[in-house]
């Protein structure tokens, strides 16, 4: 029985991590060289990111995809910064989705299974009606991915750190049972300021498996919070949130899952996060 177990944990799960960006040991260098930086530490997981402006041509994006493929490292990509799809103007919401739309073509072309973006802030809306116009955006959106073959990458709604913006567990469940294509982000780290200094692991498990999701993807660091939320990022060895019990969930729910280090120490908390696990007696 002990052997028959270890072989389903071998089967049921797996379990990419790596840093959001090129590595800080290789800033200055090309995305491709991030990625054999990443491939040198031994992880296997990269978050291309597009924060400051969606600057990657579509035939370089295949080139990553092409590296990635052989390195066996998992992708995803995040949007700019720049998104509001609660924004009053007409233009800046037309402006959010052409941001995450370009994300999403280079997605497709290097094969990245997810797009990352931050949904918008409530600003004079009652949270219902900011639920839908980030609901609206999104089925616009995924309509024009379905008319241009790019269905095979998601939407990742993240969890958002600050009051002030769209984004608990809750309201991104709520989209992504109603508009097909959408996938929660869990940024960790976001949920735990959001709540002041608390999560509940398993209470999200809980929540997140009635969409039955065949691979969840996450963000993790520590992180500084106020009464507003989200101040900054931080090490892991600021402590906060204590990220074993995570590993020991995910462990025993045999979740399929990506974990995308933000820490201000990308591949160094990589690596630790990757301990943990092997500690447990995963092998990656």
């Amino acid at each position: 029985m002990r052997i028959k177990n270890i072989r389903l944990l071998v089967i049921c799960l797996k379990i990419w991590i790596g840093p959001a960006g090129i590595p800080v040991s290789g800033k200055g260098g090309s995305t491709l060289d991030g990625l054999k930086r990443v491939a040198e530490f031994g992880l296997n997981g990269m978050e291309i990111e597009y924060v400051r402006g969606v600057k990657m041509s579509v035939d370089m994006a295949k080139q990553v995809g092409e590296i990635a493929k052989k390195l066996n490292i998992r992708l995803s990509a995040h949007s700019p910064y720049w998104i509001n799809l609660c924004s009053s103007e007409k233009e800046k919401v037309e402006a959010s989705k052409k941001r995450i739309l370009d994300s999403v073509e280079r997605a497709h072309a290097m094969h990245a299974d997810v797009v990352v973006f931050h949904p918008a802030y409530y600003g004079k809306l009652s949270k219902e009606e900011a639920y839908q116009k980030v609901k609206e955006a999104c089925e616009n959106m995924t309509d024009v991915m379905k008319e241009r073959g790019w269905n095979d990458v998601r939407l990742g709604l993240e969890t958002m750190g600050k009051i002030s913006q769209f984004g608990t567990v809750d309201e991104i469940l709520r989209i992504c049972k109603e508009v097909k294509g959408c996938d929660i982000v869990i940024d960790w780290a976001h949920v735990f300021a959001r709540n002041f200094g608390s999560i509940n692991f398993s209470e999200i498990f809980d929540k997140v498996s009635l969409l039955k999701p065949k691979h969840l993807h996450t963000h993790f660091s520590c992180i500084e919070y106020s009464d507003k939320g989200e101040r900054r990022h931080l090490t892991l060895d600021a402590g906060k949130p204590d990220y074993h019990p995570l590993v020991k969930e995910i462990l025993k729910r045999k979740i399929d899952i990506t974990l995308v280090s933000e820490s201000p120490n990308l591949e160094v908390d990589a690596l630790k996060m990757k301990e943990m696990f092997e500690k447990h007696g995963y092998k990656f």
